[in-house]
């Protein structure tokens, strides 16, 4: 198994299908419940474990998560709002060492994540077919139409979860 793609590697399809769509807003739907399952009752130095060797800990792939999904969200909305808006990139590796991320407890990014993902669901549902044409400009990565973000955040909540489902398997906790 690929530790470091646990559920193999993002695809950026160019376009969505409705059906597609569906399956990708389910797995946003359901990342909150399934990283609180993942997470539920590791102890300090379990969270503070690497999901691989030169890994993130357990511990900052939770608030990464809360880091990136802000992010997307506020990405969406953009693009929903503004024409082609071009998006600000940040360094998530950098923000995986800051104090809050290496030593917040995860109850603060896992409450987070259950309120941004129940109104982010909610915008998603009621996205028409032209609004997930709308596009943004990732400087990093060019023009990403909506749907095709929505399917990179599908698989990035599955992906994540993994890390730490897999590591907890691996280890036998």
């Amino acid at each position: 198994m690929d530790l470091r793609y646990p559920v193999g590697p993002c695809d950026y399809p160019a376009v969505v299908s409705a059906e597609a769509r569906k399956r990708h807003v389910d797995d946003v739907a359901a990342m909150p419940e399934r990283l609180f399952y993942a997470v539920d009752g590791l102890d300090e130095e379990q969270l503070d474990t690497p999901y691989r060797p030169g890994g993130w800990t357990v511990r900052q792939v939770v608030h990464h998560l809360a880091d990136s999904h802000m992010n997307a969200y506020v990405r969406f909305r953009l693009g929903l709002t503004e024409n082609q808006p071009t998006i600000k990139p940040y360094d998530e590796k950098l923000w995986a060492e800051l104090a809050d991320s290496r030593c917040a407890p995860v109850e603060m990014s896992l409450s987070l994540l259950e309120g941004l993902h129940q109104r982010w669901v909610m915008l998603l549902t009621g996205m028409s077919d032209s609004d997930y044409a709308r596009t943004i400009h990732h400087p990093e990565t060019g023009i990403l139409r909506l749907d095709t973000y929505l399917a990179s955040y599908g698989w990035h909540s599955r992906h994540h979860v993994a890390h730490i489902t897999n590591l907890r398997e691996r280890s036998g906790w």
